[in-house]
This record gives C-alpha cells, structure tokens and sequence, in this order.
C-alpha cells in the first residue's frame, strides 16, 4: 500500500508541528490420526494462516492521520492476537512477517506518525538494538506484537517446544522498503536488501531455531537433483519427519534483485535457511504464492498443487472482503488445495466490529485437513496432531 502523493505535505507539516462465514462444506470422512506408517506428506494437507501475523492497528487519533493521507488506510484497522495465541486457540498453523533491516539498531524508534500526533519515540528497548525489525510499512502503519524477527521466532519456538507433535509451521517472511512517499515527507529510507543483510536473515532465524527444528531446502533436496526435481520426484518431507517444525519462505518472487543475490552461488539454496519463489522449472522452485485463487487462479492452484509445488492463497483482503460481503472466496481458497489459506479473520468475533460474521476457518474448525486436492485417495477430514 502506498500513501497518496498529493497528501504528502500534509503529513510533513504535521510532523514539524508535532516534533464466513466460511463459504465451503467440510470434507466427508472423520478425523484421522497421522499414524507412524501413514506417510502423508506436508503438501497433503491443508493448513489455515494469518496474513500479517504481527498486525495491531494504530491509536484512534494516528487513525485520523492515516485516513487524512489516503482514505484506504482504514483497511489497515485490523489487529491480530499474539503470535502464541495465534498458534493455541486459533488453529493457525502459517504465519506472515514483514521485515525491514536495522544493521545499527534504532532506525524505526521515532515514526512520522506518531512526531506528527505529538508523541515521543517508542520505548521497546530492542528496538534501538540491532537487529531486523517486523512492522507493515515504516512511519506509517508501524505497531505489531512483536517489534522484532528474534522475538516473532522465539514466541513460535516457545509453542512448538510445547507441541512436538503439532504440524509443521510455515512463515512468509516478505522483505519490504520504505514508502517513497512517506520518506519525501520526512520518513525514514530503510537500508537496501543487500547480501549482507540478506544473510542476516539465516542468521537470525540460526539463532533461534536449531538445524533439526528447521525444513530447510538442503533437508528437502536429493543428490543428483535440483531443489525442484527433489519436490516433484521424490516429495517433501512427512508430516511425522516435520512436526514441530518451521518452514520459511520469501513471499518476494519471480526473478529480481533480492532472489538473485540470495541464491548467488547457491542455485538450489545450498546452506540456505529460506526458500525463495523461484518460477517453475527454476532449480529453487518448490513454493509458490496465487494470492487470488477465484476464477482461472483456482484451476491454476489446483495444477501447481497436483505437481507437488506448496501455494499460498488468500481467503480475504482485510477489510475490503467485508465491505463487499463478498465471503465465497473462502470456499474457492479451501477448493484449490493450496496447503496455506491465509485470512485477516480466522476466528469467529473479529469481524463484528464492523457488523459482520465473517470467519475463514477450516470446515469444523480444524487445524490440519487432508488436501482436496493432493491426499491420497480415500483420506478425507480432519488431521489430529498426534
């Protein structure tokens, strides 16, 4: 989302001045148990996620500010439980995390918005430490329940320490940059994603998840084959192998500065912690996003999947989907087979304040189903994790 450029001035002088209704029908078949011998695959279920895991909208009066700047801003007054929360009572089992680099530490302390409000720098003493910093675009829609990468991973870490036996958790880490706009108002230009802090992604992650707590593309690709060959030929790992486990991937795709300088020198993501959305038939191809799965997308989704790629889709848009009462996408995002459903609302209640039932759960709610699409025959319902 960008600010409005015609609006950019204002947000300058104010600164100086200031210092469902899930639409499908659940699976025939009752819950199953992942048995020792089953075998069934990471692709072969399907998971629900948050979209913008760590979002907590703004104060009332930064609001104001938001809307005054672009009156699209009131899709950004939405707010996410903790991350652990998340995990225990919402059946959530993928997250996203905005990033933005901080190798000196302190960058983002002060945002535009609140100097332009009349309030002071945030406090959160990891702020000013070095280190990546989570938030949705800098200066302008900046609070979350977690300020850092380290502190998002630990809580994850914390609950699959507590759930050995839960599936695997998948992370979309998207790699942002400031808003041109917000920084020609006086915002802060956040460093470029360059190697260095390209590998301060794997390093951070290192740092809080050990390599057998990690799916990692070295742990998914054969010898003799390419990271995509291993995923179409011989498959991803199970879901006993993975349990208790992370899987990160960029949400940034296609070819382009930051997937070339991450896999320099490394064309299958050798020694890598993340994988990157390379385009099919690319030795790193393996995850792939169709954030739209209506229409022609649908079809597509169901292909990539059957091919053994994971997709990504979204059930929602935050609050656009409730505006237009638009809630039959829920049931098309679920049909496509896209192992991750990610939704703004993925329990009854957070759509009410705006007068609305809308939810974006599995069918029971669950947290793990057989895949509609990539199950083994015959495996349909509910997966217990255990």
């Amino acid at each position: 989302m960008q600010v409005s450029s015609k609006l950019i001035a204002g947000l300058a002088s104010l600164a100086v001045a200031g210092a469902g209704l899930a639409g499908s029908s659940a699976l025939p078949g009752k819950a199953e148990a992942v048995t020792k011998g089953s075998g069934i695959r990471m692709n072969q279920v399907q998971q629900i996620g948050s979209h913008n895991s760590y979002h907590r909208e703004l104060s009332p009066n930064e609001q104001k500010v938001q809307q005054q700047l672009n009156p699209g801003s009131v899709d950004l007054w939405y707010s996410h439980a903790s991350i652990p929360q998340q995990l225990a009572d919402q059946n959530v089992r993928a997250l996203e995390l905005d990033l933005y680099p901080d190798p000196a530490g302190g960058l983002y302390t002060w945002p535009l918005l609140r100097k332009a409000t009349g309030q002071g720098p945030l406090t959160d003493p990891a702020l000013a430490k070095p280190g990546i910093k989570v938030m949705h675009v800098a200066d302008f829609d900046y609070n979350t329940n977690c300020h850092t990468f380290v502190l998002c991973l630990q809580q994850v870490k914390a609950w699959t320490d507590k759930h050995p036996y839960a599936a695997p958790i998948a992370i979309n880490l998207e790699l942002k940059q400031s808003d041109p706009n917000v920084v020609a108002a006086g915002g802060v230009k956040a460093p470029p994603w360059d190697l260095a802090n390209l590998n301060s992604v794997d390093a951070e992650i290192r740092s809080v998840f050990s390599e057998d707590k990690l799916i990692s593309p070295d742990d998914v690709r054969k010898p003799g084959l390419t990271l995509e060959q291993s995923v179409l030929t011989k498959g991803w790992p199970t879901l006993k192998q993975a349990s208790g486990k992370v899987l990160f991937y960029f949400d940034n795709g296609g070819p382009g500065e930051i997937r070339d300088l991450y896999r320099q020198g490394k064309p299958n993501l050798e020694g890598r912690a993340v994988f990157t959305r390379g385009p099919e038939g690319e030795a790193d191809a393996a995850i792939t996003m169709v954030n739209d799965p209506r229409n022609a997308n649908q079809a597509e989704i169901q292909r990539l999947v059957k091919k053994g790629y994971l997709v990504r889709t979204r059930s929602d848009e935050p609050l656009s989907t409730i505006r237009a009462n638009e809630f039959s996408r829920v049931g098309v995002a679920l049909a496509s087979g896209a192992q991750y459903v990610t939704t703004d609302f993925p329990v009854s209640g957070m759509a009410s304040r705006y007068d609305s039932d809308f939810v974006a759960d599995l069918p029971g709610p669950l947290a793990v189903r057989f895949n509609p699409v990539s199950a083994p025959k015959g495996h349909r319902g509910a997966v217990a994790e255990r």
